[in-house]
Parts: structure tokens; C-alpha cells; sequence
């Protein structure tokens, strides 16, 4: 089994990010939201004050504008041509993708390539409320046995980032994804 985080790293960008511009671009009324997502971008990357999850869910407010299936299924017509090539070449019917995108966003894109396990951050997709822990860090290795006993085995683990070591730690091989270059998972950093 091969697990993989998904923004950046199999797909050419970030989901979240990517779906709020398409969603800003064909709902006019999401740009009233804006004053209240820099204050909440300044309070969490500049003072350090709040959480992640503080800020993603003033951020997903924008959701009360979005036609979410309707939107997501445009979305991803459009976007799936982003999921990159190293991806579909080594993909195997029992792949894990987690990721602290929201479940809602990647299930869609998740179906159509065939990926049965999704793992990815519980989200209101009316309201933008988390209905559980941001899937990042530990928490991805906690959801993980959550749902596969602790035999089960990762044999590699791929991400772009080095806050997805407690994932790579439980991998027999872990990858560094930059663009499309692949390295070997540095534990030291």
C-alpha cells in the first residue's frame, strides 16, 4: 500500500487555493468576504495567534456562495488535468490519499481515478466548520489507523512537505515530491 498527501504533491498545486479563485471568478459576492479573511490571514501568519483551522474556516465561508456540487464537478472538469503524471503511472488500486484538504473538494477527483481510500479533513461544505481535527501532522497518522489496523503496512509515502514526517516515519520508503522530482525523504530536517 502507498499513501500520498495531495496538494503539491499529486497535484500540481493547491486544491483549496485553486477552488477559491475558481469560486471567487464565477461568484461575485464571495469578494464581500475579503476584509475578514486578510484580518484572519494577518492574525494567524503574521501575529501567530489561533489555529490553522481558525483561519480555514473563515476562509471557507466563501462556500455559502457556491452551488458546491454543481461547482466542484466544473471545478474539477477543468482542473483535473493537474494531477501529475508520476501519479498516474504508479497508481495501484489500493493507494491512500491524505491530505488536510477537505473531504468534500477531493472525493469527487478521488472517485473518478479510481482511488478508494480518501482520507482528508472533515469540513462542512454549507457552513466551512470543521467537524473534526484539521488531517495534518500526527492527526494524519492517528485518521490513518483509524481506519487500517496497526499491521498494516505503508510501503512508500509521499509528500511535498516535512510536516507530513509522523507519515513518512511509518512508511518503509518515504519521498520528497518537489514539482517533478522525486528525493529521498530526509529524516534529520
Amino acid at each position: 500500500m502507498n499513501a500520498y498527501d495531495f496538494d503539491k504533491t499529486i497535484y500540481d498545486g493547491d486544491s483549496t487555493a485553486d477552488f477559491y479563485l475558481f469560486s471567487l471568478k464565477r461568484h461575485k459576492k464571495i469578494i464581500t468576504l475579503a476584509p475578514s479573511l486578510l484580518i484572519a490571514f494577518l492574525k494567524f501568519y503574521l501575529l501567530k495567534k489561533g489555529t490553522k483551522t481558525d483561519f480555514k474556516e473563515v476562509m471557507y465561508r466563501f462556500l455559502r456562495f457556491c452551488d458546491i456540487k454543481k461547482d466542484i464537478n466544473d471545478f474539477w472538469n477543468i482542473n483535473k488535468n493537474k494531477i501529475k503524471r508520476f501519479y498516474i503511472e504508479n497508481q495501484k488500486k489500493n493507494d491512500v490519499i491524505i491530505s488536510a484538504s477537505p473531504e468534500f473538494l477531493l472525493k469527487p477527483i478521488s472517485n473518478e481515478l479510481g482511488i478508494k481510500y480518501l482520507i482528508a479533513s472533515c469540513v462542512d461544505s454549507k457552513t466551512g466548520k470543521y467537524t473534526g481535527i484539521n488531517c495534518h501532522g500526527e492527526e494524519k497518522v492517528r485518521r490513518f489507523y483509524e481506519i487500517f489496523d496497526k499491521e498494516t503496512q505503508v510501503d512508500e509515502f509521499y509528500s511535498d512537505s516535512y510536516s507530513d514526517t509522523p507519515m513518512a516515519k511509518i512508511a518503509k520508503k518515504a519521498y520528497l515530491v518537489k514539482q517533478d522530482k522525486l528525493s529521498d525523504w530526509n529524516f534529520d530536517k
